[in-house]
């Protein structure tokens, strides 16, 4: 029998909600929930196990994951840092160019891993030095696990390329967007409620950074004009002056940022398209991860844009800074963390923090997008119904950014059931790790298993999942985004398609 908040005492039923923060976490985070009437988790007066939102800057524990609880969420997803480290986030990306082709996966600079791509990187270095009439490019070295701009080395030549640690050395992009002679990129934030299926939340308003003197490729050591990082900015001469058409600070928002663009005649609808590509095919390339319920991950998508207006992908942080350094870092990290919080999702019976079910023990929760025979326009645990949102991208824009990329994109009128797997299928590479680390078996003892085995028990049936149609907003239609897989199928071996589902909150 399924408890409901009616049975319940009618007393209980303004209990609120409590968030738990761990040490460093940020104190936006904190004042956003007690503005929400949240309570803080008082570890002296409940118990372990009395709260409803876990918050904390650095990974979870997998025993963490396997005892949440179903009125629980933590902010991290196990094994995030495969798309924020920036070594691991380059193999993806090379290993994806390898399959696919480089044309789809071209919004990322040519990167060496050091020291191991050392050899690789002076042929490529030596190449163009040996090219008649072709200018040298110009290199970035980043440490491979810091941010906010530490230990960041730019450099022409070879000799200049000093490292201790493991580091990666990227193209350096010289020519990028700048106005009024200052360079910017865009921090993205995405949001992602699960990776399998991959269902992808993409905030519509966001940062413009913009370094605080202006770019000159004749001053390669200067920080200031390289580098958009308000951690550095922040403590330059010309930070609080007034600069031309920029202002006072380092920040836009996005909705400003458009506008400029909109007065010059950019297609800012067009260049956002090729943005989301980008977050997709990057998020693609890790997908999936560990499974896990119950949890979410909110990246920082650094992104730069050069001047023919094709953006590229710098890196993928892991927790994007949430402190307040101006009143434009208020305006739109508050009210991210407002709407982040209503993508969790809680229900009243949350509030309770006990059993949903009666003489059952409490455990993980059940995955939501797999259902069976029952229509998911409901809400389920997890998962908000969208009201506002809609699935991928506009006609206009992203239907020939993909249709170049190997007609990756396709527009559907209605959705229909699909699949969900509620695991993914394994690789080909790890089939093979396990098959080598197999202990072997005796023929004999290979029959007798064989004729032991239940008929049917090969393959359990899959629970299809009927998605709702949401209506298209004036700025957004439904859409259907299918990439080239890199699973293989258990009947043919081969390739099999695999969904994403990409969502806008604002």
């Amino acid at each position: 029998m399924e408890m409901t908040a009616d049975d319940y005492d009618t007393r209980d039923i303004l209990r609120p909600l409590v968030f738990r923060l761990h040490e460093n976490a940020p104190a936006i985070v904190r004042e956003v929930l007690l503005e929400r009437g949240w309570t803080e988790f008082d570890k002296k007066e409940q118990d372990d196990a009395d709260w409803n939102l876990y918050w904390r800057n650095s990974p979870f524990r997998m025993t963490d994951h396997h005892s949440i609880k179903p009125w629980q969420r933590l902010n991290h997803y196990p094994e995030a840092v495969r798309i924020t480290r920036k070594d691991y986030l380059a193999r993806h990306l090379k290993r994806m160019k390898g399959a696919y082709g480089s044309a789809l996966y071209e919004f990322s600079p040519v990167a060496f891993i050091m020291p191991n791509d050392y050899v690789k990187f002076i042929a490529e270095y030596s190449k163009e030095r040996q090219s008649v009439g072709r200018r040298p490019s110009y290199w970035i070295c980043k440490p491979v696990d810091l941010s906010r701009g530490r230990g960041i080395l730019i450099f022409q030549d070879i000799k200049d390329l000093v490292y201790d640690c493991t580091v990666i050395v990227q193209k350096y992009i010289s020519n990028p967007l700048l106005i009024s002679g200052y360079k910017l990129d865009l921090r993205l934030y995405v949001c992602v409620t699960s990776f399998c299926p991959l269902t992808i939340y993409i905030y519509k308003e966001g940062l413009v950074r913009f370094a605080t003197e202006k770019f000159d490729l004749g001053s390669l050591d200067n920080v200031y004009a390289h580098l958009t990082n308000t951690s550095i900015n922040k403590h330059g001469a010309s930070y609080k002056k007034y600069k031309e058409g920029i202002g006072r600070g380092c920040k836009w928002t996005f909705s400003k940022f458009r506008s400029y663009l909109r007065m010059f005649g950019v297609d800012d609808v067009l260049l956002w398209q090729k943005i989301n590509n980008i977050v997709i095919l990057t998020l693609l390339a890790v997908t999936p991860l560990p499974v896990a319920s119950n949890c979410f991950e909110l990246f920082g998508f650094d992104i730069l844009i050069d001047d023919k207006f094709k953006p590229w992908l710098l890196e993928v942080n892991y927790n994007p800074a949430l402190c307040l350094d101006c009143s434009i870092d208020d305006t739109v990290k508050r009210k991210l963390l407002h709407d982040i919080v209503e993508l969790l999702n809680y229900k009243q019976i949350d509030t309770f923090r006990q059993n949903r079910v009666a003489g059952t023990k409490a455990g993980r929760r059940w995955v939501p997008w797999s259902t069976t025979g029952k229509s998911a326009s409901r809400e389920g645990p997890g998962l908000p119904t969208c009201r506002k949102v809609a699935k991928c991208t506009s006609a206009s824009s992203v239907q020939p950014a993909l249709q170049a990329a190997r007609g990756s994109t396709r527009k559907v009128a209605n959705l229909t059931k699909k699949t969900a797997r509620a695991h993914p299928r394994k690789t080909l590479t790890s089939q093979l790790r396990e098959r080598m680390n197999m202990p072997k078996i005796p023929s004999q003892a290979k029959a007798e298993a064989k004729n032991k085995q239940l008929p049917g028990a090969e393959h359990s049936p899959r629970r299809s999942a009927q998605l709702s149609h949401w209506l298209p907003t004036p700025d957004f239609s439904n859409y259907e985004l299918i990439t080239r897989p890199y699973f293989l199928s258990d009947k043919d071996q081969r390739p099999i398609a695999r969904r994403s589902l990409l969502l806008f909150f604002s």
